[in-house]
């Protein structure tokens, strides 16, 4: 030992070499595994995702508390479970936040987590840093063949669609369904005109295809004056309302001069009475949000546009044919529904204003029971505002039917506030205190407190009277523009598994997809394309419409809430946005080619557990305009059948990063559909 100390070891005979190297290695032998033996290792986790299946997991590491021959541990994958952290609802959160129902194949990230080896459930959701959630456009890669490691053995391939036949390229599934409309015991109450869906295996299995000379739609603000015909090629509108101002025809375009039944000379006229008869309705101020019942091509919700205030335009599928159409191919907010038996798919207090002008719809026929729809959706304090004839046409039976209306309206406590020419207009009350007073036995009556007002998927409609909240929620909502950005009241109410401070939850949500479209903006030249008539598939609390919003772009978004997560709508309409609720299950109540834009976060990862994934797919196709974009985020898992499907369908498509890089669990799909025709 003396000739290591000197350091001439390389002086000695080899033999006591190789004799001092054996010591040495048994002294370290020996204190390594009396270390490992009588002292605890430092504890980690992990985010090992084994199959698309299972949960995200905690676990903790193998070599805690225990020794171990290394050669033994080689390949092994065991872990402990520990129960997931609830805290972050992932329906509410965005993709990134939130965690994955479908993870990606197997990836190990590790860290250390507290003293006491637990993982704290006490954090917030602080402010994001900048360029945090920039999106990074790089690393963009065309689908191919499927010649990558990844690709061979895991693809899934799907036979290209087929192209519908021409006769249907103006299909909408669920109100097309004529075997089904056949069946109906009684179509009195309008019942043909709702949602008769076809059966899973008789659902869309082809390409809807354009008309024969279908063009590129006349961009916005163009649009609200004229449209191609080739479009919408369709004349009974021009026949039969030509005379009331409300569409033309010259050449090759329709022309929209801006008028309506009960307001020949211009809807800028029309609102201006309006404003000047109730100046507290305040068109763009105190009313944002409003529904026009029996739109025709919508003209009143157009030229609302412009003071800042979003309609949603409706109408049936009637002899009135293609007014939806017409009004979605101007750029107008708009989508097919009938008042017959079932709600509307709009949550309680939606609207600030509600409108009918010569709606055809006989308002106090089984006992008010569609007025009452009207009252379950209009805000407390919102307007009614009623043109028709009878409140100014001196007939007998005209007569008649105004008193039964103000005595309808008087038993549903509202204000009539005011008669002017063909308009009358009524006020919902703020609070019960007027329902709650009325003599006993009063018809209608008070809905049950078990009843649902936001509960509207293929619910039918009650002939009783939606108490509103004691506590003020759905009234106490600020005004616009302010109502973008603040967490309404109603956000406390919304059923959803959250932990975290509500607010919060709307704050961070707001902050991420502003970061994201900012990037959007920015390196995809978003201001320079259409992106008219926008749907987000899955809209948690409004974040994605609100970016777009406050880039100034000229759009519109149709906030889409699955009946598969936590309803959210009414956060949305409290927000000053307009959205529906909807079954991705079920096809969508639009004509074909309705939609720039169709935005889906995280949708089919959930969906795909409840629906043909292709279902869903090729009801978008449906609904996306020739030249159409769509965005999918959502995890790996799901991306490889997403992308064969899309190609089937013959659409181009890409795959990108998001922020988090490559190795992230999410990448976005983006397409373009190309023009087919049958």
């Amino acid at each position: 030992m003396k000739a290591l100390v000197n350091g001439e070891l390389l002086k000695t005979p080899v033999v006591l070499k190789i004799s001092a190297f054996f010591v040495i290695s048994i002294t370290f032998f020996y204190l390594g595994k009396h270390w490992s033996d009588g002292y605890q290792q430092l504890i980690f986790f992990n985010t090992w995702r084994q199959n698309p299946s299972s949960s995200a997991v905690v676990a903790l590491s193998p070599n805690n508390d225990r020794s171990f021959n290394l050669s033994a541990l080689i390949g092994q994958n065991d872990t402990q479970s520990i129960v997931t952290d609830k805290t972050l609802d992932q329906a509410q959160v965005p993709a990134s936040i939130a965690i994955s129902a479908q993870p990606p194949p197997p990836l190990q990230r590790f860290g250390i987590v507290n003293d006491n080896g637990t993982m704290s459930e006490e954090f917030e959701v602080g402010e994001f840093g900048e360029g945090d959630l920039v999106e990074e456009w790089r690393n963009e890669t065309k689908v191919g063949d499927g010649d990558s490691d990844r690709d061979k053995g895991s693809r899934v391939r799907v036979t290209k669609f087929r192209m519908c036949p021409t006769s249907m390229s103006e299909y909408i599934p669920c109100l097309d369904n004529v075997e089904a409309i056949k069946k109906l015991e009684s179509t009195e109450r309008g019942e043909r005109f709702e949602r008769h869906c076809p059966e899973e295996d008789r659902g869309l299995d082809c390409l809807v295809p354009a008309p024969r000379k279908y063009r590129t739609p006349i961009p916005w603000p163009k649009s609200r004056d004229e449209v191609w015909f080739d479009n919408v090629p369709h004349t009974r509108l021009v026949e039969d309302k030509g005379g009331q101002n409300w569409i033309t025809r010259e050449k090759d375009k329709f022309k929209f001069p801006g008028g309506g039944t009960q307001f020949i000379h211009g809807a800028d006229e029309y609102l201006d009475h309006i404003n000047k008869m109730v100046p507290e309705i305040a068109f763009g101020h105190h009313t944002r949000v409003v529904l026009d019942v029996g739109c025709g091509v919508a003209s009143f919700g157009a030229y609302l546009l412009s003071r800042d205030v979003i309609t949603m335009s409706v109408a049936p599928k009637d002899v009135h044919e293609n007014q939806i159409q017409f009004a979605l191919e101007r750029g107008v907010p708009a989508m097919v529904a009938a008042f017959a038996t079932r709600r509307l798919l709009y949550p309680s207090q939606a609207f600030d204003l509600i409108h009918c002008s010569r709606c055809r719809i006989n308002w106090t026929r089984d006992d008010g029971i569609l007025l009452l729809e009207v009252n379950r959706m209009l805000r407390a304090g919102g307007y009614f505002v009623w043109a028709a004839q009878p409140v100014y046409k001196h007939e007998e039976i005209l007569e008649e039917q105004w008193k039964e209306m103000l005595d309808l309206t008087t038993r549903l406590c509202w204000d009539f506030v005011k008669k002017d020419g063909y308009v009358a207009i009524w006020q919902k009350p703020f609070n019960n205190s007027c329902y709650l007073n009325r003599e006993a036995g009063t018809v209608p009556p008070l809905c049950d407190q078990d009843d649902d007002p936001d509960n509207v998927w293929y619910v039918d409609l009650k002939a009783c009277i939606t108490g509103l909240p004691e506590n003020g929620y759905g009234a106490n909502i600020t005004t616009w523009p302010a109502r973008l950005q603040t967490p309404p009241d109603r956000l406390q109410s919304i059923q959803m598994d959250a932990l975290l401070s509500r607010n919060e939850l709307f704050k961070a949500e707001s902050r991420y997809w502003n970061e994201i479209i900012e990037s959007y903006v920015r390196a995809l030249h978003w201001k320079k394309i259409r992106l008219r008539n926008v749907m987000d598939m899955r809209a948690g609390f409004g974040g994605f419409a609100t970016a777009l919003k406050q880039q100034n772009l000229d759009s519109w978004v149709m906030n889409v809430v699955p009946v598969s997560g936590f309803n959210t709508l009414p956060i949305i309409y409290d927000r000053g946005l307009i959205g529906v609720m909807h079954d991705w299950c079920e096809p969508f109540d639009t004509y074909p080619r309705t939609y720039d834009f169709l935005h889906a976060a995280g949708l089919f990862s959930i969906e795909k557990k409840r629906c043909n994934i292709s279902s869903i797919m090729l009801e978008m196709d449906r609904i996306l305009r020739p030249g159409g974009r769509v965005y999918i985020r959502d995890t790996l898992a799901i991306m490889d059948e997403l992308q064969e499907i899309a190609k089937a369908m013959d659409w181009h498509i890409a795959m990108r990063d998001t922020s988090e890089g490559p190795h992230a669990s999410y990448r976005i799909l983006t397409a373009d559909k190309h023009l087919l025709r049958g």
